[in-house]
């Protein structure tokens, strides 16, 4: 039976006492990014020697489906002959004074909170439970902070402090774009060039380093979290989703769910990469009919409220059923998994060369569910003419993902925020009135300096020459 403070049970061969064996969320409750701590059988000898890590039960959706059982042994292995007073860092370089385990790949922040609720916990029932002996209490030398002390948060975000500094100067660069995009969308190649170069960093730093890829289940365990009870350190634990979430809130309030899809999605970007490569190697593009484009664009939505539903039951079984996201496989984990999920992801980008966005447009239940507060956006940075869909269709030609509809306005649920439309708006030989305009200007300069231009007997401002007249 468990038994003290914190709780633990005496294992024994024969009258021999062997050590304890505890659950490291009855010590340590640490709430990991599921937003619930991961519940671990962990054996402590006589010496405070960590005999074994077990895994009994856990939410993560990384753990759930991705990790697989074998790489959960490997990592956990790691700890069997560790004292409860070492002090044990994931990854990186080697300090002085740290043991270094090696993390599981795509599960950086998993494992470290793994790791803090290990040893944490380790040390607290070694010493309420008499085995520390001739170790003694931990110690530390001078006023140098023990990380065991500090909270899960802070511990992860000092440890990702380079990462978190390199992603807020990018989210701080594209708000200086977003702010000034009236200025941008005037200078179509500056413009181009930037959208080219944040699409990179989204795909490479966001996407394949930082592995900051949002899902519908963060939205899911957010939504959660309030039923039962919200916790800042359920989201501060991961400070690159927790940066990215926060700006994502920001400017889905002032501009629309776009600027995520279209700027900061490394799948999105990943598939955007790809088509633009497809177009330079001359291979054809495709579209699907308008009627079935509309009725298509419903697929995601149904899909976001499925998986709700039945995290309704249970977030783990939602997780498995997320699957239909690609964003683990091509993003998180590189796709370094079983082939059925390579292929999947595989089909979507292969889709993606011949038809922009694929799946950004008819599937991703992320997508739609960043729809629903982005109802609630208090601006429309987007400019329109009178003219635009009256008669005007130069803009819904030409938008990547077809949000423009054919009476001229721009449905923010669908728009991903390319800005092309703002190029074509200040462009005088794109955009058909400020073409129309530009002629009639061109037209009057002709008039005025044209020879006799003074003769009052010469043709008023607005008259047309006689060969345009005549269709020449």
């Amino acid at each position: 039976e468990l038994a003290g403070t914190p709780p633990a049970a005496d294992v024994y061969a024969g009258s021999r006492r062997l050590g304890v064996v505890y659950y490291s969320d009855d010590v340590a409750p640490i709430p990991a990014y599921s937003g619930h701590p991961v519940r671990m059988l962990i054996g402590l000898d006589t010496e405070a020697r960590i005999t074994g890590v077990d895994i009994v039960a856990h939410e993560e959706p990384i753990l759930v489906v991705g990790i697989d059982e074998q790489a959960l042994a490997r990592y956990t292995r790691q700890y069997v002959g560790r004292l409860a007073v070492d002090r044990v860092k994931v990854g990186g370089e080697s300090r002085e004074g740290y043991f270094t385990v090696d993390g599981m790949s795509g599960a950086t922040i998993t494992t470290m909170v793994l790791n803090r609720s290990i040893m944490l916990s380790a040390h607290q029932v070694a010493e309420a439970h008499g085995l520390l002996g001739a170790q003694g209490p931990a110690v530390r030398a001078g006023n140098e902070p023990d990380p065991l002390l500090d909270p899960t948060w802070q511990y992860v975000w000092r440890a990702k402090r380079v990462e978190t500094l390199v992603l807020a100067t990018g989210l701080v660069f594209l708000l200086g774009v977003l702010v000034f995009q009236d200025w941008l969308a005037r200078r179509p190649r500056a413009l181009a060039a930037i959208r080219e170069g944040m699409l990179l960093f989204t795909l490479l730093f966001i996407g394949w380093y930082a592995l900051a890829q949002l899902s519908v289940i963060n939205v899911l365990t957010f939504l959660h979290a309030f039923v039962q009870g919200f916790r800042w350190d359920t989201f501060l634990v991961d400070p690159q989703m927790f940066i990215l979430w926060g700006f994502v809130a920001v400017t889905i309030i002032l501009w629309g769910r776009g600027v995520y899809c279209g700027w900061l999605c490394p799948f999105g970007a990943l598939q955007e990469l790809v088509f633009q490569l497809a177009r330079k190697l001359g291979l054809p593009a495709f579209e699907l009919p308008q009627i079935v484009h509309e009725r298509l664009l419903a697929v995601k939505y149904v899909i976001a409220i499925m998986l709700f539903g039945i995290s309704l039951g249970s977030l783990e079984q939602a997780a498995r059923f997320a699957e239909i996201e690609p964003f683990k496989t091509a993003i998180t984990l590189r796709f370094d998994r079983p082939w059925p999920y390579v292929a999947w992801a595989g089909t979507l980008i292969v889709v993606a060369a011949f038809m922009r966005k694929f799946y950004c447009r008819y599937l991703c239940p992320l997508g739609a569910a960043l729809t629903f507060p982005g109802r609630f956006r208090i601006f429309d940075w987007l400019r329109r003419r009178k003219e635009c869909g009256r008669p005007c269709q130069t803009c819904a030609s030409e938008c990547e993902v077809r949000a423009i509809r054919p009476t001229g306005e721009i449905d923010a649920n669908e728009c991903h925020y390319c800005l092309d439309c703002q190029v074509t708006y200040w462009n005088d030989r794109r955009c058909p009135p400020l073409v129309e305009r530009r002629r009639r200007s061109e037209r009057r300069r002709s008039w005025r300096d044209a020879p006799g231009a003074d003769d009052p007997q010469a043709p008023p401002s607005g008259a047309v020459p006689r060969e345009e007249a005549a269709g020449g």
